[in-house]
């Protein structure tokens, strides 16, 4: 199983968000159902994309909410990308630690 927006890999038991999608018809008899589709986030992208813009496309906005719902509901999600940001960040030297007398200027920034 893979991050459907940053294709990283969700291991079994791993904190991710999944949405589950199915299509069944109303109204038509005998009534039919498609099979349903997982389709997962990691933690970082579940809180970056409810934190950022509402998505174009009706379908897309609400997988959008629902995400959004299961953000704003419980900080453990929020933990959990944090927990990961901070391996990320325990990696890179923090601004002014290079050995020099200066401190740096050099700019920069995540991307999810």
């Amino acid at each position: 199983m893979h991050c459907l927006r940053c294709n990283r890999e969700l291991g079994a038991g791993q904190k991710s968000v999944a949405l589950y999608m199915f299509a069944q018809t109303v109204g038509v008899k005998p009534r039919q159902k498609s099979a349903a589709h997982r389709i997962s986030f990691c933690p970082q992208c579940s809180v970056s994309l409810a934190m950022g813009p509402p998505p174009e496309g009706a379908l897309n906005m609400a997988a959008w909410d629902m995400i959004r719902d299961l953000v704003g509901s419980d900080p453990a999600l929020n933990h959990a990308a944090w927990e990961c940001l901070s391996g990320i960040l325990g990696l890179l030297p923090a601004t002014g630690t290079d050995g020099l007398s200066r401190p740096s200027h050099a700019a920069g920034y995540f991307e999810f």
